[in-house]
Parts: C-alpha cells; structure tokens; sequence
C-alpha cells in the first residue's frame, strides 16, 4: 500500500532531507576509508556507465568539479547490494545504466555556484523549463548531498539491445514529473519506473519519491560523512 504524497508534502520532506545539517562536515576521506569505496565497473563490468558529471551532457553544461574520471564509486556494502540489483535485473532482461554514484563535496559545491550565477541558463530548455533558476535551491540542489556519503546512486533500466526505458522524464529534469509517482506520466512509464523501483528496493535501497533514478543503500555506511576525495 502507497501513501499518496502531495507536491507540497514532497516539497517539504525533500527540503528536510536535502538541506539537515549532518552531525560531521564533509571530510577529505582518509586511506583506510577511501579504500572501503569500490569501482562499480570491477564488480559489474556488464553495466552500462554514462556518468554525466565528468562530461558535459547535464544540466551545469560542463564538466564538474572533482570528476577526473568517468568512474562509479560506491562504499562497499552499498557495491554489494548493486550486484544483487544487478543480478536480478539480467534475470528479467535488463541491465543497469549508472548516471551517478559517490560525489565529491566539491561537486556540489560547483552546483551551488552554478545555480547563483543568474547568467547561466543555457541548460533551462533541457533540465528545468518550468522553474526559474532560483526556484532549482533547496528542493533540487543544496550545499550537501546524500551523494557524498558513498551510499547513493543515480540509474536507470535498458532493455536487451541497451537502450533506456522509457520512464518519462529525462534523468536530473527539475520538475514535478520526475516525481516517481505524477500522475502525467502514462501507464508504461509508470510500470518502467516501479520495475526500477521495486528491483532496487528488493536489493536494499530506498527510493527518492522526487526522483525516480535516486536510490540509497542502507544502512548507510557513513550516514553523516561528506567526502571530498576526487573520483579517478
């Protein structure tokens, strides 16, 4: 049974959960825990990785800060729970397609510049053609992100011949759309979003109800960690 959530209800709890205070500040990570982080590509070499931060295919228009390389990062109990998605998604015929995993305090730092530079819109036709730049704070960006704690990732589903479903919103699109439950979307795309939803619930996650391709594991691993360590 689904509660059904308002879009100010969503507001609201999207605003607690993206802008609360953690108990630690964000911390370049040390060896040891750096080394807890795994390479999704040596775990799940058959994913598909289209990791839009280090490239400039997103809604900044350029590279972000702290993407040396096209890489998924996650801490390792979250890595583990990825591969049983992994494994169940093949058994249905589909596969993963990662968007965004671990990201650097850095990164999001590049986002709030970005969103306070009033100039920049070169991406609003794409990404938020019905908010105004300075609406995209707090409901969609903040100065802190889950991401940053290691435990999250962003991703879709493809069918066999390695194109996306249809889920009816583009990947980081700031509208009410991207909601997993709006009502606007049609039948299939619904049914796409919950074979995403319920694949990653089964293997651990929890969903984002702002954004159908947002997962976290849990437990987290560092639930009040923000690392800055580059991904290479």
């Amino acid at each position: 049974m689904f509660t059904k959530l308002t879009y100010k209800s969503i507001s609201l709890l999207s605003a607690i959960y993206l802008v609360t205070p953690a108990v630690n500040a964000y911390e370049p990570a040390t060896k040891t825990k750096r080394d807890e982080f795994v390479d999704i590509a040596t775990v799940i070499p058959t994913a598909i990785f289209d990791i839009r931060y280090y490239s400039a295919n997103n809604f900044v228009g350029q590279p972000v800060d702290g993407y040396n390389a096209p890489k998924c990062l996650l801490h390792k109990t979250a890595a583990k729970g990825l591969q049983q998605a992994h494994k169940q998604a093949q058994q249905a015929g589909y596969n993963l397609k990662i968007f965004d995993c671990y990201r650097p305090q850095r990164a999001v730092d590049h986002f709030v510049r970005w969103v306070n530079d009033e100039t920049d819109t070169k991406t609003k036709a794409a990404y938020y053609p019905n908010l105004g730049k300075d609406q995209l704070l707090g409901d969609y960006i903040a100065a802190k992100s889950g991401h940053s704690r290691g435990s999250t990732i962003d991703l879709t589903l493809t069918d066999s011949k390695d194109q996306a479903l249809n889920m009816g919103s583009l990947f980081d699109m700031f509208d009410t759309i991207s909601n997993t439950d709006d009502p606007r979307i049609t039948q299939e795309q619904q049914a796409n979003r919950y074979k995403l939803k319920n694949l990653m619930l089964a293997a651990g996650f929890s969903p984002y109800a702002m954004e159908w391709w947002h997962f976290t594991y849990q437990p987290q691993a560092y639930p009040n960690t923000y690392f800055d360590f580059v991904v290479e």
